[in-house]
């Protein structure tokens, strides 16, 4: 069909789902991989045009915890340093990230550094190539069990607290709350002795590392999705923001907390205004001033209350509340955790919509599919981990006929809403008009400086490298207690293995684009990494086809053996929809946020062909568990 009937179906369409089942019984999810300017006009669409608030992103399953944690302590929701600040540092400590598969580009900084003579340190289940490599030896690898990572935090910081180590000058001119949280991590149970049973990480080898982290100069830490997605996820990052403060590694080059950031976009989806208690700027909907400022730009009339987060609206889809969505740039149906419950909730929705580049996974399940477009026709904006504000340029028109933020505009004014753009540079004059962050970012601006970094306003007209430089976004930094709170997810007599995921360098994300390319000459397939002895007591084989099973669902893939893992722990990434990794994932998610608990879930591995080779791809597609037979 042409562009003028899709769009005036899905408007109609969407107008008969609110008026048969609510306001709220539609809404949309924003894209970390878009430009900035196509994410807003999303979630403005579904706030001015929709109506309601019932907008997420993709940082719901990864990076959520990172917004919230670094809020409550630091007042802001973004990482402290550019990425140039890693060549000041004198140690490094990398928890829960593997950056020379993840984030390539920034290892390589990092590495020349490591080189110069920075020492590092590694918290991580698994043995990453960082812990040793070419050149490169981490001076500590603490290889703790899945799931307590709060537990190893306290510990280091009672042990900076018990044996003199924190910066008092720093502590009492910039810091609040450090006596209440002082109290807390000097308690006995949070001693690297006590701990020892729960993490498995030997005392004395997790006191030199906090002895290290502490006095070994600038430190810095620098972490992953082995640090968010986890059921205390938010609970570390504000345990790793206490650490920092009480060691006064904030606030100049060579230190800072710092999130190492899965997608090119997912910090501008934040800055955005994508989650559903948050306007651009990451102001809550609940104030009636920030409301006011942007109802009278947009006039329109805006909800007070938070709207629906992904797995919200994933429940009221099942339950029939929940009818219609607007997918931008997201294989939900791949990406999400519990893949069974998700695709159930897209088969109960009257319409989905998917604006993507190619027919993936989710597009399965659309009633209306939009074709987007690649980088290399965008005109707009990109904001990475480091708060970079960068500009992407077309090199040729879009091959669709319409820009991404043309047909969302296009959609708002089928429903009735005016939304008209000439060009992307005037969403950025509105973005910027209502978002102090960004109030002093242009195209313009931008061209002439090449980027910046927010904050760019009249106070860094030119932007922010370092954020907290002589005192902290929310005035004083401030101290949270974070006591551990062992996660649900527990190896039991029928699951008794421990399954952590990851990335491989070769492919990106889902693999939507890096399996249609050459890449899979080095990364055909997901793998599952197995200790030898659990292999060993299982009657597995490097090679062997097995099966990887949870309470929620089963899949296969091929083993390898490996003591990269300790034994208990499997390992493996989530590249290829064939494998289906998140069909066995659980919908444990973290207290505050919901983000998914990736990181932990409880499996069994069995031996599925023995001697028999590997069965073809059709054969290995992931089943839910109702289907399984004992």
């Amino acid at each position: 069909m042409d562009w003028d009937t899709a769009i005036n179906y899905v408007a109609v369409r969407m107008r008969d789902i609110q008026a048969r089942h609510g306001v709220g019984a539609i809404g949309g999810i924003t894209s970390s991989r878009t430009t900035n300017e196509e994410v807003y006009v999303v979630q403005k669409m579904i706030r001015a045009a929709f109506g309601n608030n019932n907008v997420d992103t993709c940082a719901r399953v990864c990076h959520s915890p990172t917004g919230y944690g670094l809020k409550q302590t630091f007042g802001t929701s973004a990482g402290t340093q550019d990425f140039r600040s890693v060549a000041q540092a004198d140690v490094i400590m990398v928890i829960g990230a593997n950056p020379t598969d993840g984030h390539p580009v920034f290892a390589s900084r990092m590495k020349r550094r490591l080189r110069e003579g920075a020492k590092l340190i590694v918290v991580d289940p698994r043995r990453i190539d960082l812990v040793r490599s070419p050149h490169i030896e981490a001076t500590h690898h603490l290889q703790l069990a899945p799931g307590t990572n709060v537990a190893v935090v306290n510990a280091m910081a009672h042990v900076v607290l018990a044996e003199g180590l924190v910066d008092r000058a720093f502590v009492a001119e910039r810091c609040e709350g450090f006596d209440d949280w002082a109290e807390f991590v000097g308690r006995p149970e949070n001693s690297p002795e006590a701990v020892e049973s729960i993490t498995g990480v030997p005392a004395e080898e997790l006191r030199a590392a906090a002895r290290l982290y502490a006095t070994g100069g600038n430190a810095a830490i620098y972490y992953g999705l082995g640090v968010t997605e986890h059921s205390q996820g938010s609970t570390m990052v504000m345990g790793m923001a206490n650490l920092a403060m009480a060691t006064g590694n904030v606030g100049r080059d060579g230190v800072g907390v710092n999130p190492l950031r899965g997608q090119n976009n997912v910090q501008g989806s934040c800055d955005m205004g994508s989650f559903p208690h948050e306007l651009p700027g990451y102001r809550h909907v609940s104030d009636e001033a920030v409301r006011a400022v942007f109802e009278n730009m947009w006039g329109s009339t805006l909800q007070a209350e938070p709207g629906l987060r992904i797995p919200n609206m994933f429940d009221a889809a099942i339950d029939g509340s929940f009818r219609a969505i607007f997918v931008q740039g997201e294989d939900i149906a791949q990406s999400d955790p519990n893949t069974t419950h998700v695709t159930a909730a897209l088969s109960a929705m009257e319409l989905v919509v998917v604006q993507d580049l190619f027919l993936n996974e989710t597009a399965r399940f659309a009633h209306v599919f939009l074709p987007g477009t690649s980088f290399l026709e965008k005109d707009g904006t990109f904001t990475n981990a480091e708060r970079r504000i960068n500009r992407v340029r077309p090199v040729m028109a879009p091959k669709t006929g319409k820009h991404e933020w043309e047909i969302v505009c296009e959609i708002a004014q089928a429903m009735g809403y005016p939304m008209e753009y000439r060009h992307p540079r005037e969403i950025m004059d509105e973005i910027a008009a209502l978002t102090p962050t960004f109030a002093g970012v242009s195209f313009e601006k931008l061209d002439k400086l090449g980027s910046v970094q927010w904050p760019c306003d009249a106070d860094a007209p030119e932007g922010t490298p370092i954020m907290h430089v002589d005192g902290f976004v929310r005035g004083k930094g401030r101290f949270v207690t974070t006591p551990f709170v062992p996660t649900r997810e527990r190896s039991t007599r029928k699951y008794p293995l421990i399954l952590t995921t990851g990335r491989i360098l070769s492919q990106y994300n889902v693999g939507a684009q890096t399996r249609r390319t050459g890449n899979v000459a080095w990364h055909p397939e997901d793998l599952l990494e197995i200790h030898p002895h659990d292999a060993e007591v299982r009657g597995i084989r490097d090679g062997d086809e097995v099966t990887l099973a949870s309470r929620v669902g089963a899949t296969s893939l091929r083993a390898v053996l490996s003591d990269r893992m300790p034994v208990g722990v499997v390992y493996t990434t989530f590249h290829h929809p064939v494998t289906g990794a998140n069909v066995v994932t659980t919908e444990n998610s973290d207290w505050a946020t919901n983000c998914p608990e990736y990181k932990v879930t409880a499996v069994q591995v069995g031996l599925k062909h023995p001697g028999t080779g590997a069965p073809p791809a059709e054969a290995r597609r992931p089943v839910p568990v109702a289907a399984l037979v004992d």
